[in-house]
């Protein structure tokens, strides 16, 4: 059983931060069962963090000692890891795009897979199944548009837009104007307005 231990820590320590470790990519190590209760006593041990049901992580050694895996770092793992889009919730990208001094207080994510949520260290990150519109254009500006947009509201999105105008490249713009046809109703009225006013 050491063996086993030893093989899935090597395994863990090889991974880049933030990659998730899950049994399922371990079978080539031992059976499901063997791999389950190794798992499950190296987070008793510390040695590994249970950060949501069937994951786990390898925490971060530092000079200040040990700290979970940066929420970026391990979003991006599980997004890789399940062919999943994972994208920041309207509220992020309307304060990444200057349109709300609010800071979002939670980290909550918008994805194509399952909600849930993960414990990394003291911080909860929420995942929320979002409708495929709402994960178009994932790392662009042009997708931050669209859920800051649909996060703001038909109130607010006209306003919006106008400051988003003088903010972004016309190609990024060009681009938000390009998906009309995927958006809502009330979005792709208020996105036509920054194609014909030019």
């Amino acid at each position: 059983m050491q063996t086993l231990t030893k093989q899935v820590l090597e395994h863990a320590t090889g991974l880049p931060e933030g990659t998730p470790l899950v049994a399922k990519e371990l079978l080539h190590l031992g059976s499901r069962a063997a791999v389950d209760q190794v798992l499950s006593r190296l987070v008793r041990r510390g040695v590994l963090l249970r950060v949501g049901r069937g994951i786990y992580a390898l925490p971060v050694e530092s000079r200040f000692g040990t700290r979970a895996p940066s929420t970026v770092k391990m979003v991006e793992g599980l997004a890789n890891q399940r062919g999943e889009t994972i994208v920041s919730h309207g509220a992020a990208a309307a304060n990444t795009l200057g349109l709300t001094t609010q800071v979002p207080m939670r980290a909550v994510y918008l994805t194509s897979g399952r909600s849930r949520h993960l414990k990394l260290g003291a911080q909860t990150v929420e995942f929320r199944h979002a409708p495929i519109w709402q994960l178009i254009f994932p790392g662009l500006a042009a997708g931050d548009v669209v859920r800051a947009l649909a996060w703001l509201g038909p109130e607010k999105a006209g306003e919006a837009i106008l400051k988003l105008r003088s903010k972004l490249p016309p190609s990024e713009l060009e681009k938000v104007a390009s998906a009309r046809s995927r958006l809502p109703t009330w979005m792709a009225q208020e996105i036509s307005a920054l194609v014909t006013h030019d």
